[in-house]
């Protein structure tokens, strides 16, 4: 029995396949915002899922319950969801997939993947990710990443990655894709270790600002770029209000601003860390953030 459950397949015209997955390629849930506001702004349908069953240890992610209409208690499992727009973009129609890094039986959950692909039509595959990385919060985002195909590769100017380590499941997908002959770009935005909020608006802005100019279409983030200007002043006074905390973050923008992907420990999982040597300044961030979130919460 398959894992993959398509509840309708639409007709699609020289559809992209745009993915995301929480959990470890997916610092301040950066990349999974990206798709969940394409998703909303481009009012996409689902019309695809991919049963958690197999792929997940539901002690680790317990399913939810919620109650229905006030009487009915209902679970809700793990999703893995795709979608499709109505609307094309550039010509051509979108399938956003939005999920969850799987605990087990990562080379199945690739075949479902490609499955989907494969029904949809797509022949080009995006993943977007996140990563954290020694980056002042106050600079513009810094999207890298990688492209399966070298001529895609020259066009926006990636530098291949040198990393070589443990992966998370984009990782994955992306190889599967070079070996099904699927074209696959890869866009990760830099997240500042040291924030911990989530979603990140102004991060999941500049992945939909690269897809946008990569795709050569034009979708509305105006109410996206209002969440990111508020993000970044809420940043700022919290960081403000701390010496310590400005100190920090005034030497990173001091910092040599263009430092390499490989640099900043970029993987295809997203795992990139702060030195260690700044741990208990990342440690002091969050705390201080913690409580002034308290205490406007208790005003």
């Amino acid at each position: 029995m398959s894992a993959l459950t398509i509840e309708r397949l639409p007709e699609f015209s020289d559809p992209v396949l745009i993915v995301s997955f929480s959990g470890w390629n997916d610092a301040g849930s950066a990349a999974t915002h990206a798709c969940q506001f394409l998703v909303k702004q481009m009012q996409a349908d689902r019309f695809a899922s991919i049963d958690p069953e197999e792929f997940y240890n539901f002690s680790d992610l317990r399913p939810r319950v919620r109650l229905t209409g006030g009487i009915y208690r209902e679970i809700v499992w793990p999703a893995n969801e795709f979608f499709g727009t109505k609307q094309t973009a550039a010509g051509r129609h979108l399938v956003v997939g939005i999920g969850i890094e799987p605990h087990l039986r990562w080379k199945a959950y690739a075949q479902a993947f490609l499955e989907i692909a494969r029904r949809c039509g797509a022949k080009l595959v995006v993943t977007l990710g996140a990563l954290l990385a020694d980056v002042p919060y106050s600079k513009p985002v810094r999207v890298v990443g990688f492209s399966s195909d070298e001529k895609i590769a020259a066009q926006l100017e990636l530098t291949p990655s040198r990393y070589e380590g443990p992966t998370g499941i984009v990782g994955v997908l992306n190889d599967a894709c070079r070996q099904a002959g699927l074209t696959s770009v890869s866009f990760w935005a830099n997240v500042p270790h040291y924030i911990s909020a989530a979603p990140n608006p102004k991060a999941a802005l500049a992945l939909l600002d690269k897809l946008q100019s990569f795709l050569g279409w034009t979708v509305g983030t105006e109410e996206l770029g209002l969440a990111a200007r508020e993000f970044d002043l809420q940043i700022g006074k919290a960081i403000a209000e701390n010496p310590n905390l400005a100190t920090y973050v005034k030497q990173l923008e001091n910092e040599d601003g263009e430092e390499s992907a490989d640099s900043q420990v970029f993987s295809e999982s997203g795992a990139g860390n702060g030195r260690a040597g700044e741990k208990n300044m990342e440690e002091e961030v969050q705390r201080f953030l913690r409580q002034r979130k308290e205490r406007k919460d208790d005003a």
